[in-house]
């Protein structure tokens, strides 16, 4: 059973591409420690080029498209909420702005609630703000803080029960669940693509949108609780930022 308030949970997911659509672009400092970076990651004879479509992952050298976020309301709807663009550093600063104005259980924070988040997508963001020279929001600052002091929810850290090794997705907890697939039109691979080749940034929101809508669905599902009524304000028209 859930011991606190549902509205006090935000369900949040983000995507990333390189910081450069090809490797040519990248400053020749960076390139080195790029090589370095990932020596070990890379396959016998597979080049630091050859590589560079996976920088998205690596906060050192990848950048934020995308934060979408839900919350679900006193009326049992999920309201979405989008930040995107080409601006990180105006999407971050959005995102940091909403943060600081979301409502809160006296004398506790909101609750940030993300698949695998715990090692990607909220040290990710936490990473990009201090890189773009941002004040680091509360809500996501972790640094000095004991394992069990960490405040991030992570559904795929509920599914371990304890087994450190054990990896799912999100798409395969989804389906386990009964709950769609969100990756009815791409998926994280392609993100890069439809970013720089396709340029269709309302494209990757949506997709987005519908990772934060499947999360919840998830969580809620994890606690045995009634699925949301509907879902309010998903990405209909190209912009910056989508609000509820």
């Amino acid at each position: 059973m859930l011991k606190e308030n549902i509205s006090n949970y935000l369900f949040l997911d983000i995507e990333t591409v390189p910081q450069y659509q090809d490797f040519d672009l990248v400053p020749e400092h960076f390139k080195i420690l790029w090589d370095k970076k990932t020596k070990y990651q890379r396959k016998e004879n597979e080049s630091p080029e050859d590589f560079y479509g996976k920088a998205g992952i690596w906060a050192e050298f990848g950048k934020i498209v995308c934060i979408s976020c839900g919350i679900i309301d006193r009326t049992n709807k999920l309201r979405i909420k989008s930040f995107f663009g080409d601006d990180e550093k105006r999407l971050l600063a959005d995102f940091s702005a909403m943060l600081s104005k979301l409502p809160s259980i006296p004398g506790k924070s909101p609750k940030l609630c993300a698949h695998n988040g715990k090692e990607f997508d909220f040290p990710f963001i936490a990473r990009r703000i201090l890189i773009n020279s941002m004040p680091l929001p509360p809500t996501l600052d972790a640094r000095g803080l004991k394992p069990w002091e960490i405040p991030f929810v992570d559904t795929m850290e509920l599914w371990k029960f304890g087994d450190y090794k054990h990896y799912c997705s999100l798409e395969l907890l989804a389906a386990v669940f009964g709950i769609p697939s969100p990756k009815d039109d791409i998926d994280g691979s392609m993100v890069a693509k439809v970013y720089y080749e396709d340029k269709d940034i309302q494209r990757i929101a949506v997709y987005c949108e519908k990772d934060v809508v499947t999360l919840a669905e998830l969580f809620l599902a994890m606690y045995g609780m009634p699925r949301f009524a509907e879902v309010v304000g998903t990405t209909e028209v190209v912009g910056t930022t989508n609000e509820a």
